[in-house]
């Protein structure tokens, strides 16, 4: 029962995280139609940012939680003008181009940020300072730490402002007119250009807060961290319903649990064939059952028809 419940913790961690940037995913798709495969790399870029910041501050005598707030405020300027640069310089001239194209662009735009990143903060792994108290906090059997505390705790508050914004703000109005049919948005006074910029500077800071909480939690920054993680937010975002906020909230929570509780049993199910290590096989074993079931994802698909 204790390592059922330390798996649920780590969990919810995981996936809270996956969420983040599976939004950004989500939140792209449902205006314009564009898989961002370039997201993953952006998150990639807060973490190492961050990484940067912190080694800067470390000899100031700040206390560690000061120094990870200012690293977070610095990862999300320095994302969300590299996400604004990637819309306005390789998208926007490909919006109205075979689907194809935008999606080999996004591709190749994540490979040379990773290499633009390995030549700025060199390929080895580093280390991320530990600035938060490390002292496990027992619950019920399992612990849990400060860190994955705050991670689950922005997660909401960020979800929760994000779900605020859509719903409730003029920004929010803007970007649902958007995405139901820009060129009658555009008439209608909206700006449909500010409004996609705007959706990716947002998208941005979710996944530069994404980073700095990966890198915190995990403990270790490098060029090629944004991946895995990019890959498994996409595969989150199409669980729940790729261009369905809520679908995507839902969909990360779901991965990282089937994630953890893959690796606490992985080995006992497989009768130690497998170990820990092939989580992984039940996150996309989870995606195909789902996609064969239902295709639309979970909540289904909120994608506008184009007129």
């Amino acid at each position: 029962m204790d390592i059922f419940l330390q798996q649920i913790i780590n969990g919810l961690v995981l996936g809270s995280m996956y969420a983040l940037v599976a939004l950004g995913y989500t939140m792209v798709y449902g205006i314009i139609n564009l898989i961002n495969f370039a997201h993953g790399e952006v998150l990639m870029v807060g973490a190492l940012t961050s990484w940067t910041v912190v080694n800067a501050l470390e000899g100031s005598g700040a206390p560690g939680w000061l120094m990870m707030l200012i690293s977070v405020l610095v990862a999300i300027v320095v994302c969300a003008a590299l996400n604004y640069t990637i819309e306005k310089v390789a998208y926007r001239s490909l919006r109205n181009a075979p689907r194809l194209a935008p999606l080999i662009t996004a591709m190749g735009m994540s490979l040379l940020l990773q290499t633009l990143a390995m030549i700025i903060w060199k390929p080895n792994p580093k280390s991320y300072p530990l600035l938060l108290p490390t002292e496990p906090i027992a619950i019920g059997g399992a612990v849990i730490t400060v860190t994955q505390i705050l991670i689950l705790g922005i997660t909401v508050v960020m979800l929760s402002t994000l779900m605020w914004l859509v719903n409730r703000t003029k920004l929010g109005r803007a970007m649902r007119a958007t995405a139901e049919n820009p060129r009658v948005a555009a008439l209608m006074g909206v700006k449909p250009d500010m409004v996609i910029s705007a959706t990716f500077v947002i998208g941005a800071a979710l996944a530069a807060v994404a980073g700095v909480m990966w890198a915190a939690n995990y403990g270790t920054v490098q060029h090629s961290m944004g991946f895995m993680p990019g890959l498994k937010a996409f595969t989150a975002a199409v669980l729940g319903g790729i261009g369905n906020l809520a679908g995507a909230v839902v969909g990360g929570i779901l991965l990282g649990l089937v994630e953890a509780l893959g690796a606490g049993y992985l080995g006992d199910l497989t009768g130690g064939v497998l170990g820990s290590n092939y989580a992984d096989i039940f996150a996309f074993v989870a995606l195909i059952l789902v996609l064969t079931l239902r295709p639309s994802g979970l909540l289904g698909e909120r994608v506008a028809d184009r007129a």
